[in-house]
């Protein structure tokens, strides 16, 4: 939980700690002063000095009451029984040493149990009380319930500060406990939204590419003996595939754009050079762009999101339509921007595609969901089987300021 050597808590206890031991050697100095001036040359004067050093020493030796934490041993147990007896041999012998008790109540009360506290303090209170009413000559009641009342209130006041500090130490453990919870859950979902951006970046990019790479070089097999010229445009075609793929992968690594934007194209010539890398033999990609002036003002995040839900429709296009033509469709609308991507192909039911992005045939459409979330933006898919298949995502702008 850290290091809490300077806690304020423990700041205070420790000056505490230094008063109440000022305030017992100023009490047993002036204790002694007074009985010395009112007691020259008694016999018993060695004795009470003796007893008084003894005191001193004692208390010197003793275990700093100021600092918190776990209750003392038996040894210091041992070390507050042996001060008690002393001073109360010397309260026995001199009554004017009994208010070095205050100190020793505090004494008590931090390093005993409750209970074995209270038990401390009533002796001490009956020594305070009997020694006052031995200095006074005589009975006043005064002098027997106000030592009892101050006590008392003492006792009561730090018992319950006692409780509230160990209210306020559980308090703040449980605050650690929970800040050190919230930064393990916000570090896995982070962990979690890194997984699912560098899945959308394969499926949408390396996927896409190796694909494609597949397809060319499949045909380049076809066509080598026959046709060996058209056999290594396809393979010329596959390493220039490869190089854009390593491109992307290097750059969704360190969460760039995708290689089009970050190039300084903008989303209609990134979408024109990706019809471009799309079409060959079995697929022709068209594209119209409406609101070319304005494309440029479309935020950084918005053009590579929508850059990529546009690879990751053709992807889908490329490997299930079974289509001959796509066509891609950019338009720029007051309120919001809007990309179609449709194709000729044998369409299908929408209802019953799996919704699940880790299902083998169901990760384009959740991942290009996934994308639009963030800006508000919604995923239309519009396809019956014969009669091709039309994906539409829409992203709302921001009002101009």
């Amino acid at each position: 939980m850290g290091d809490r050597s300077y806690e304020p808590s423990t700041v205070d206890a420790r000056w505490l700690g230094v008063v109440m031991h000022a305030a017992f050697f100023l009490l047993l100095g002036g204790a002694l002063a007074r009985f010395l001036l009112r007691h020259p040359g008694e016999p018993r004067s060695p004795w009470i000095i003796a007893l008084c050093v003894v005191l001193a020493v004692l208390h010197l030796l003793g275990p700093r009451i100021g600092d918190p934490g776990a209750r003392p041993g038996r040894r210091h147990t041992a070390w507050l029984a042996l001060v008690v007896l002393v001073w109360m041999v010397l309260v026995v012998l001199a009554p004017s040493f009994a208010w070095c008790a205050v100190p020793l109540f505090y004494t008590g009360l931090r390093m005993l149990p409750p209970r074995a506290a209270l038990f401390l303090v009533a002796v001490l209170t009956v020594f305070v009380v009997a020694a006052q009413v031995q200095l006074a000559g005589r009975f006043d009641p005064n002098l027997v319930l106000a030592p009892p009342a101050v006590a008392a209130l003492a006792a009561a006041v730090f018992l319950q500060m006692e409780r509230h500090t160990a209210r306020q130490r559980v308090l703040i453990d449980d605050l650690i406990r929970a800040r050190y919870e919230l930064a393990a859950a916000e570090r896995r979902e982070g962990t979690l939204a890194e997984r699912q951006r560098i899945s959308m970046e394969i499926h949408d990019t390396l996927a896409q590419g190796l694909s494609s790479q597949q397809m060319l070089l499949q045909a380049a097999e076809l066509v080598w003996d026959t046709a060996p010229d058209k056999a290594r445009a396809h393979v010329r075609t596959a390493a220039s595939v490869a190089e854009h793929n390593l491109a992307e992968a290097r750059r969704f690594v360190h969460d760039l754009a995708p290689a089009d934007l970050a190039r300084g194209e903008g989303l209609d010539q990134a979408l024109r050079a990706l019809a471009a890398r799309e079409s060959g033999a079995h697929l022709t990609v068209r594209v119209h762009i409406d609101g070319d002036g304005r494309l440029a003002r479309l935020p950084a995040p918005v053009q590579a999101a929508l850059l990529r839900i546009a690879q990751g429709a053709l992807a889908n296009v490329r490997e299930h339509s079974g289509a001959r033509s796509a066509t891609l469709t950019l338009t720029l609308l007051d309120d919001e921007v809007v990309l179609d991507v449709s194709d000729d192909g044998h369409g299908f039911d929408p209802a019953a595609l799996p919704d699940s992005p880790g299902s083998e045939r169901g990760h384009g459409l959740p991942a290009m969901r996934a994308r639009l979330r963030p800006f508000g933006g919604t995923l239309t898919v519009e396809s019956t089987p014969g009669e091709g298949t039309v994906v539409s995502a829409a992203v709302p702008l921001e009002a101009p300021r």
